[in-house]
């Protein structure tokens, strides 16, 4: 595991779904869901569920903007469940929830102005189709 997805030490049997769950950015993570197959779902699910409690009392000791590096990482894990549960409770591991437009269509901004982790326009957002991780 590298250090960039190193969790804190009570959490460290979760770090092998860091890398790939623990994204930084809203948009990551979503890429992230329209990849992952059923059992992948099921696996962070299954793992996460269990301790979701016990993360977010770590959690709360930490205001947003002073978290150190791993508990940050351990935020981001926890928003990857929050954002994948319904996959598991509500779509049998389905990355597209059935019925509904294509969610590749949604990028998270900040009102006009574009994600600060990318350069594009608005206009360019609205025409940009992302790809999974």
């Amino acid at each position: 595991m590298t250090e960039q997805y190193r969790l804190p030490a009570q959490f460290g049997q979760l770090e092998h779904l860091a890398e790939h769950w623990a994204l930084p950015t809203e948009n990551q993570r979503s890429a992230k869901r329209w990849s992952a197959s059923p059992e992948e779902f099921q696996e962070f699910y299954d793992a996460m569920v269990p301790r979701i409690n016990e993360i977010l009392a770590y959690l709360d000791q930490f205001s947003l903007g002073e978290m150190p590096e791993d508990a940050s990482v351990l935020f981001h894990l926890s928003l990857a469940l929050a954002e994948s549960a319904p996959h598991v409770e509500f779509y049998k591991g389905a990355a597209k929830v059935p019925h509904s437009f294509d969610a590749r269509r949604m990028l998270a901004t900040r009102g006009d102005a574009p994600d600060p982790n990318h350069d594009m326009t608005p206009a360019q957002l609205a025409a940009f189709k992302p790809q999974p991780p």
